[in-house]
């Protein structure tokens, strides 16, 4: 038996991705224990709740792996706990890292399976300059490493093309009450705003921005919004807004309609929303079970084995991992009411 710690949020502004993970993650197991498991072992998850604060998910998954409870450790949570969580266990398990990140973390063992702003957040702000003219924008987001360092990177890089972050403003996680911001944003110069906010965060900002009226006047653009949010905030906070994501729900390609179809058949029409939050919970799984196809073990011994420009196929499409980070095709969509309509492909698998 292999035993995965399958860290996703439970709780607190985050869970509102949960049951997607929940579902993904155990989709992942079902088709990978019908047939060869990891290595020809069967998988079984033990679930860890990311929604509570850094270290004391830290702690409780390092206790798994000191006891040798677990073997591996795979989900979709904020960076915050990666952080503390890759500090703990470092180097003495393979931890697969679902979520978007910031990148710049060369913890042993650990692989950056998400989106970074190289190829996610700065070509859409790149498209939104070139098609709606956007080129002052405001960053809102919560104030953990994550935004912060995505934020930084974004005022940098997007000075050398032409545009600007005219302010930031960050809260903490949990914020609900968004008026001191969207005060500001009543009066600014600026064409759009980067959303670095997570879960429920996004969910109120949506709302309470569509009700001050600056959904006619901002372009919203978002790294992290997907179905669960729009879900959340209803159809007439949507407006406007636009998200860059590895994948969407729908068969806007061949991959993800099959993905989409089985997932679909499995849960039946009222399962929890499809979305690159669970999807990328799929993906950590399956990335384990590749790389003990691979290797022959997910022994963080394996990891040298696999080696960098190393392709392999799945509902994002052609992934290729670069060191301990992975290349993949990314789109910019546009929020139509409840759902995701794709405008265009914005980076490439290298």
């Amino acid at each position: 038996m292999v035993s995965i710690a399958f860290v996703i949020p439970q709780q607190g502004p985050t869970g509102l991705y949960g049951p997607s993970c929940l579902a993904c993650g155990q989709l992942a197991v079902e088709q990978l224990n019908a047939r060869n498991g990891i290595a020809g072992r069967q998988i079984e998850l033990v679930y860890v709740d990311a929604g509570r604060p850094a270290e004391v998910v830290a702690d409780e998954v390092g206790r798994l792996v000191d006891t040798g409870r677990v073997d591996a450790v795979a989900g979709w949570h904020i960076s915050a706990v990666r952080v503390a969580l890759a500090r703990r266990i470092a180097g003495r398990v393979v931890y697969a890292f679902a979520a978007m990140h910031e990148g710049g973390d060369d913890t042993p063992g650990v692989f950056l399976l998400g989106e970074r702003p190289v190829n996610q957040l700065l070509p859409a702000a790149e498209w939104l300059r070139e098609h709606h003219g956007a080129r002052r924008w405001v960053v809102v987001g919560n104030d953990y490493v994550y935004p912060r360092v995505t934020g930084a990177v974004a005022r940098e890089a997007l000075q050398e093309k032409g545009s600007e972050i005219i302010h930031s403003a960050y809260v903490p996680l949990g914020t609900s009450d968004f008026r001191a911001v969207l005060l500001e944003l009543q009066t600014t110069p600026a064409d759009g705003v980067i959303m670095l906010l997570m879960g429920q965060d996004a969910v109120h900002f949506n709302r309470q921005f569509a009700r001050a009226g600056l959904s006619e006047r901002l372009l919203r653009l978002s790294p992290a919004i997907e179905e669960n949010t729009l879900l959340g905030a209803g159809a007439g906070a949507n407006d406007g807004l636009f998200a860059a994501a590895a994948y969407f729900d729908g068969p806007h390609t061949v991959e993800s309609g099959e993905f989409a179809r089985t997932y679909y058949a499995r849960f039946g029409p009222f399962a929890p929303a499809l979305n690159a939050v669970g999807e990328s919970c799929y993906e950590a799984i399956r990335f384990l079970a590749r790389l003990g196809e691979v290797a022959g073990s997910i022994d963080i011994g394996a990891v040298a084995a696999l080696p960098s420009g190393h392709f392999y196929d799945s509902p994002r499409g052609l992934m290729r991992l670069d060191g301990n980070l992975v290349d993949q095709d990314v789109y910019l969509a546009a929020a139509n009411g409840l759902e995701f309509t794709i405008q265009e492909q914005i980076a490439h698998t290298g």
